[in-house]
């Protein structure tokens, strides 16, 4: 990087560092910085003291991503080339982050965002820079900008703003002023009356802020790509004389157009304290009026309003051009700046197809819904865990009798002891040390073909075989010479003699509230014929689940036999046993946590070892 000037803060190489996670400031510096076609983004870090880690962002249509560190010291010390900070801190802050960076070796300028900085602060921390030859632009300053070059966060407003102002690329006009929101302003009439900005820097409205107008003007007077100066003072203070005392001793020699704004406090029959803190006349020298009139006999441009402030900048611009000591810059288009997919989006300038489809809830409201219900309704109605599943399942409300239904098959499969895979996977994870939801997880895999996956077996041929009509014998038959064991048929321990409880329970409920069973009534049809060859073939508690469901779907008349088929493909039934098992395995590890049962190893008399010799080959 090229040597900087001493009366230059900023050039189109400039590297800043932002402290405070402000995202739409720090976007807009990089989006001036693609229409300035800088080459590289002017934001080098962010100092955000709650977390570090990386702030994804734009530079145009690439997205970038920007280091951010904890503290100051680690920033300017990854980043020593960053001479700039822009301090977001807030006011309570604003002080010790910024002492801070002016004793840090690297930064040379800080602009100080916040408002209400004690007055006692802001005067040691400009004395501060003085001593160190640093700069600090504010407190209550919304920054600055060098056009073509470099922006200070939110200066000159939106984008579009800033094209229109030509704020893209550099003109011949550099000016200085308190009030930030003026200084839009100020850009505007440059840019209507010029060639444009050179830079342009808004002090800050505090009484005593960290420079003052003619330090700036002292810099522009001795920058030669700058041929004219603008300065909008105000009521109250007294820092516009030095600027006059300059004029007279021709420390400033290029034209200066100059206005104080307030001229009207002359109106009020009291001291009127206008919009900054330092916007108060003490006495009559600190009055708008006495400070233009000594600006205009010292030499300045001085209009006789602000209404004819634009036309004194334009009469002065003019004359430098053809006197020929200004050749008005070209224009130059900016390239475009890709739109935000928010804000298009928002304002339905795109299209964009989705990446996920969701048919049973939205969040996007003021609260969340369940297939369309709000989750206040849920709870004033007293809708049960049943119509939950019913709503974010079956995207319906189905009749009390399923959902009851539904509760019950959770109930009754929500565990069958320790001894069983899903169980005892869980436990041992649990007694390895693994946290909750590992364990779980590894309870959970265990759910397949094998162990919770008769209920889908059973649905599946219990329903292809009644809807196709075929007799109970002949569908035992059938499978048997298959060579397939029935699904959802026979017990190792429960028989006719001793009913499997859960299965009466289920069966009953459903012989009481169905409207319609056919499937069950196949089913227990076909109980009969295995029965007659074992009595402990009975209808077990998969298989009732299975052809249950089915009855409960095709009976509820929601659903097409196209949607049911589906249903049990897709894994519904699947889905039911593994909800309700996950009671007994949360339950299974919690039990186990709290007894602080130790690492698992199964015993070896429990193994048969086969264990031979391996063959050398």
């Amino acid at each position: 990087m090229a040597e900087k000037k001493d009366y230059l803060l900023f050039t189109r190489d400039t590297l800043s560092i932002v402290y405070g996670m402000q995202e739409n400031a720090i976007q807009r510096m990089l989006d001036f910085d693609y229409i300035c076609r800088r080459e590289k983004p002017s934001v080098a870090a962010i100092v955000n003291p709650t977390r570090g880690g990386w702030h994804p962002c734009f530079f145009g249509s690439r997205e970038i991503l920007i280091p951010m560190y904890r503290t100051l010291k680690q920033a300017a010390g990854k980043h020593p080339d960053a001479d700039v900070m822009v301090n977001f801190s807030s006011f309570r802050s604003a002080y010790p982050t910024t002492k801070e960076a002016l004793e840090t070796e690297t930064l040379r300028t800080v602009a100080v965002i916040a408002e209400g900085v004690p007055e006692k602060y802001s005067k040691e921390l400009a004395v501060l820079a003085r001593k160190k030859k640093k700069w600090v632009i504010g407190p209550a300053t919304v920054g600055g900008i060098a056009a073509g070059a470099f922006r200070i966060g939110n200066t000159a407003g939106a984008l579009d703003n800033i094209i229109e102002s030509k704020l893209h690329r550099p003109g011949h006009v550099a000016y200085i002023s308190k009030s930030g929101g003026l200084s839009n302003e100020v850009n505007s009439i440059i840019a209507l009356n010029t060639d444009g900005v050179y830079e342009g820097i808004a002090i800050g409205g505090d009484r005593y802020p960290g420079s003052t107008f003619i330090d700036h003007l002292l810099r522009y007077e001795a920058n030669p790509e700058i041929r004219m100066m603008v300065m909008l003072g105000e009521v109250g203070g007294t820092d516009e004389y030095e600027v006059v005392e300059a004029l007279k001793a021709r420390k400033i020699t290029k034209p200066l157009v100059a206005w104080c704004i307030g001229t009207c406090s002359k109106v009020f029959p009291v001291e009127v304290q206008f919009g900054h803190a330092g916007a108060r006349a003490g006495n009559v020298q600190e009055t708008a009026d006495a400070k233009n009139r000594a600006l205009r006999e010292a030499g300045a441009v001085v209009p006789d309003s602000f209404e004819d402030f634009d036309q004194k900048i334009k009469e002065t611009f003019n004359k430098l051009v053809a006197q020929g000591r200004v050749k008005p810059a070209p224009e130059l288009a900016p390239p475009p700046v890709p739109q935000d997919y928010r804000e298009a989006s928002k304002a339905g300038r795109v299209r964009r197809a989705a990446n996920f489809i969701c048919t049973i809830s939205d969040d996007r409201g003021e609260e969340p819904t369940y297939g369309g219900v709000q989750i206040s309704e849920v709870i004033e109605k007293g809708l049960s865990i049943g119509d939950v599943i019913s709503l974010l399942w079956f995207k319906k409300l189905l009749p009390k009798w399923a959902t009851n239904f539904i509760e019950m098959i959770i109930k009754v499969s929500a565990d069958h002891g320790p001894a069983v895979s899903g169980a005892h996977n869980a436990i041992v994870a649990s007694r390895a040390g693994k946290d909750f939801i590992s364990s779980w997880a590894s309870g959970l895999l265990t759910i397949g073909p094998r162990f919770g996956g008769a209920i889908d077996d059973a649905a599946r041929y219990f329903k292809k075989a009644c809807d196709s009509g075929k007799a109970p014998e002949a569908f035992v038959d059938d499978m048997k010479r298959q060579g397939i064991t029935i699904p959802g048929i026979g017990h190792r321990i429960k028989s006719l003699d001793n009913p499997d409880k859960r299965v009466e329970l289920l069966k009953n409920y459903a012989f009481k509230n169905f409207p319609k069973r056919k499937y069950l009534d196949y089913a227990v049809e076909v109980e009969k014929v295995t029965t007659q060859k074992r009595n402990t073939l009975i209808l077990n508690v998969d298989g009732c689940i299975g052809v249950s469901f089915l009855d409960l779907l095709n009976a509820s008349g929601s659903f097409s036999p196209q949607e049911i088929e589906e249903m049990v493909e897709i894994g519904y039934l699947n889905a039911l046993f593994a909800l309700g098992r996950s009671i007994g395995l949360i339950g299974h590890i919690f039990d186990q946590k709290r007894l602080k049962s130790g690492l698992y190893r199964h015993p070896w008399d429990d193994i048969l070892y086969l264990v031979e010799k391996a063959e050398k080959l």
